[in-house]
């Protein structure tokens, strides 16, 4: 059976919407099941998922997720916008920008891009309607900006790039922190020519910021204090080498039970248990695609597709700058109808080394890879973020991503300046 083959009933599992980690099982086991002298039998592909799921380092994904869901119920993204509305609030587009920078840090918390869209929109957006802001635009610049969860350290993709490529997951959190803060800055950048254009409404403004003045910053600070105290001894430990990155994700389970329980008091005990059951139905699905993701990597591998696409690729393009712009073009695809997780463990195997041959840093491609699907996830039909935004504010999915254009621009520009200057993910190396 011909790899060709694979990819086209893997596509048509995807349209006939069959769910992808099901659809993956299915594209695993057909090249055994056509040619029983293949090595990929039905064992080895059930092998193949145990033992991609038995990693240590994938442990620190459901911590994360169980973390980030903690924290969102107790309220800690409000404390950290506060902060910022006190600092940024009283200057033009100071509400979006502080809407902005507060997914930069609850990126910093949770590691995932819905679960900041979630947290931090849920509170954030009918903030920005209350002071006039558009209703689209104020979803919309939730739904882009919490694409920054993935690319700010902790970042799930990222853990799911070091497993596949066997670098280093350190090594890849510290290299997503400029390009993560650029593509923030280019975000803002576009809020203050919005606002510039469209106004707002200044005295709502100026009342919302000054009643927090009128706490002083004092009372802020303390009031955020152990809100912003998170992601420091989250990447502290991490980059102190105090704990890895999955001991960090456990150390942050226990932090944010802890501040929510004790601290804000803003949960309960009795509340743990539906948290820690929507945790389990986010991470259950996940698990299950990964699992399938691994084994359906390892047939593509028997079957020499990354070796074919490399020699095409190489083959065809000559050129380093047009290889690296073919292949972000096809991640910016890809990520429009696959999952992050899915891709990152397919792809992987194919891409990275088309990318070293043509004298790329492995962890550099592993962050330009990360943020072309982080652009994924506010682009139609897949576009996660689109969807839980949307579910906030009851917004079709598709006049949200009109109104996000822009926005998806600016990340498309940051791209390119990732790409092609490795130093904005390596200099802190």
């Amino acid at each position: 059976m011909s790899a060709l083959s694979v990819f086209i009933i893997f596509f048509l599992c995807l349209i006939i919407a069959i769910p992808i980690s099901i659809g993956l099982g299915i594209v695993s086991v057909l090249p055994g099941i056509f040619d029983s002298s293949f090595t990929a039998s039905g064992q080895f592909v059930i092998r193949s998922m145990l033992g991609g799921i038995d990693s240590f380092p994938l442990l620190a994904v459901p911590m994360f997720v169980l973390s980030g869901m903690v924290m969102a119920k107790g309220g800690i993204s409000k404390k950290i916008f506060d902060v910022f509305v006190y600092f940024i609030g009283k200057f033009t587009a100071g509400m979006p920008c502080a809407v902005i920078v507060t997914c930069l840090f609850y990126g910093a918390i949770s590691g995932s891009a819905p679960a900041t869209v979630a947290a931090v929109g849920s509170m954030t957006i009918p903030i920005l309607i209350k002071l006039g802001y558009d209703k689209k635009f104020a979803t919309a610049i939730v739904a882009v900006s919490g694409g920054l969860g993935v690319i700010i350290p902790p970042s799930i993709p990222f853990i799911m790039y070091g497993m596949a490529s066997g670098q280093s997951v350190s090594d890849l959190f510290i290299a997503g922190i400029l390009p993560g803060i650029s593509i923030g800055l280019l975000l803002m950048v576009y809020a203050v020519f919005y606002c510039r254009k469209h106004g707002e409404d200044k005295e709502k403004i100026r009342k919302e910021v000054q009643a927090l003045h009128d706490k002083g910053l004092l009372t802020v600070l303390k009031d955020s204090f152990f809100a912003l105290l998170s992601p420091v001894i989250i990447l502290g430990c991490i980059y102190t080498g105090v704990a890895s990155p999955t001991e960090a994700a456990v150390i942050s389970v226990f932090y944010s039970v802890f501040v929510s329980l004790f601290v804000y008091k803003s949960i309960h005990i009795k509340d743990l248990w539906g948290v820690m059951i929507e945790g389990i139905r986010t991470y259950a699905p996940i698990l299950f695609i990964l699992a399938a993701s691994v084994a359906f990597s390892r047939v593509l591998t028997l079957m020499q597709v990354p070796q074919t696409v490399s020699e095409w690729i190489l083959g065809t393009f000559h050129n380093g700058i047009v290889i690296l712009l073919v292949i972000n073009v096809f991640l910016l695809l890809v990520g429009m109808v696959m999952d992050t997780t899915p891709a990152i463990l397919i792809l992987t195997p194919i891409l990275m080394p088309i990318a070293v041959g043509v004298g790329m840093n492995p962890i550099h491609f592993g962050v330009m890879m990360v943020v072309n699907l982080a652009i994924g996830f506010v682009t139609p039909p897949i576009g996660v973020n689109l969807f839980v935004a949307s579910s906030l504010t009851q917004i079709p999915v598709v006049d949200i991503a009109k109104k996000a254009m822009p926005l998806i621009a600016c990340f498309l520009v940051a791209l390119l300046l990732i790409t092609f200057i490795p130093q904005i993910s390596l200099a802190l190396l």
